[in-house]
């Protein structure tokens, strides 16, 4: 039911059999939704689905569920406009100093959405082209901006309500070896940008080939860690309904399959083009994995390891974090080609070297 609206949303097809048939259903869907980011696009499959008199008087949501819903979306929509401005107001002081800005996943990807601000944004991504520290530095000695280090790949701080993530790698290389190639790759690709304009202002965005490889080793890096969500999903659908024919197949599958990253991409190409309604035929080369698309799918909407982490003794949560690592193995083996125990070795470093990382 929730995939049929978000298509609805979306403005793709939808099954008009997968529609919630009671009331009782929607207090499970709005929760679901909004664990998964996607509660504001399925706000809007839910009003074009009463539009269109899919969705009748008798089938709404009770009244507490539609206000907690709409509640929802305008927070959204809230955090969504404070983005824009802080966005805007760090380009101006940017520029200010000669310093280009690029702009990473969510607020870039909003703009592929029907809506952009219905796609959640919980911070703001940026890459300086190499000018991270002198960046950092304008902001604690100009603006006394507070600057959180204690990050391996990107600091850390807040400017008009909003974190912001300034990356100096576009992938944690401490965590994974196999990340230093990657980044590599990036950081060629990233010299030849995609410039846009924004109420006056230029801000960058990866070209085409850059944006897609960052894309996929992102998402493969949370979902072997942690998990994803359907937002990482809808993500990759419209950055592909948008970018396809500016994409080097060919080359991206290569460098997937360089680092077994292959299995992963033909899955989530397969799961995209479902829930975005798009032509699998845009992604070339996709192969079907049908038990494994059902397996990623359901671990999406309810992961197979779905404890919280223990809050306090660093005992706890070393085991805690072992025992996810165990469990989510079999993740791993469809994202990197490092074996688990080289893995293992490296990631005890990495944590040794930032030991408050332990802690996220």
């Amino acid at each position: 039911m929730l995939v049929n609206i978000i298509q609805a949303g979306l403005g793709g097809r939808y099954n008009i059999l997968n529609i919630p048939k009671s009331q009782s259903c929607w207090p499970q869907l709005y929760k679901m939704a909004a664990e998964q980011g996607v509660a504001a696009i399925a706000w809007d499959g839910v009003q074009r689905l009463i539009r269109e008199g899919v969705i009748t008087e008798d089938m709404l949501p009770d009244k507490a569920t539609k206000l907690r819903w709409a509640l929802h979306v305008e927070n959204t929509e809230r955090q969504y406009d404070k983005q824009h401005k802080a966005i805007l107001k760090l380009a101006d002081i940017y520029a200010e100093h000669g310093i280009r800005m690029m702009i990473l996943k969510g607020f870039g990807l909003s703009l592929y959405y029907p809506t952009p601000a219905h796609r959640s944004c919980c911070d703001i991504d940026i890459w300086l082209f190499g000018e991270q520290e002198r960046a950092d530095a304008i902001l604690r000695e100009q603006l006394g901006i507070k600057i959180d280090e204690d990050h391996h790949h990107h600091t850390i701080f807040h400017i008009g309500g909003v974190m912001v993530e300034n990356h100096y790698d576009f992938l944690n290389i401490h965590a994974h070896l196999s990340n230093r190639e990657i980044e590599l790759q990036l950081r060629e690709l990233a010299e030849h940008p995609e410039a846009i304009e924004a109420e006056g202002r230029t801000i960058f965005m990866p070209n085409a080939n850059c944006h897609a490889l960052f894309l996929l080793r992102h998402a493969a890096a949370h979902f072997a860690a942690v998990e994803i969500v359907l937002r990482h999903i809808i993500d990759w659908g419209l950055f592909v309904k948008n970018n396809h024919a500016s994409v080097d197949w060919t080359w991206i599958r290569g460098v997937c399959r360089e680092q077994n990253m292959e299995l992963f991409l033909d899955i989530i190409s397969a799961l995209a083009a479902e829930i975005c309604d798009i032509d699998i035929a845009l992604m070339p080369g996709t192969r079907r994995h049908e038990e494994l698309e059902r397996r990623v799918l359901n671990d999406i909407l309810c992961p197979e390891f779905s404890e919280s982490q223990p809050k306090g003794n660093i005992f706890a949560l070393l085991l805690f974090k072992y025992r996810r690592w165990w469990a989510n193995r079999w993740k791993h083996r469809l994202v990197y080609r490092e074996g688990l125990f080289k893995t293992f070795i490296v990631q005890i470093y990495s944590h040794l070297l930032k030991p408050k990382s332990l802690r996220k």
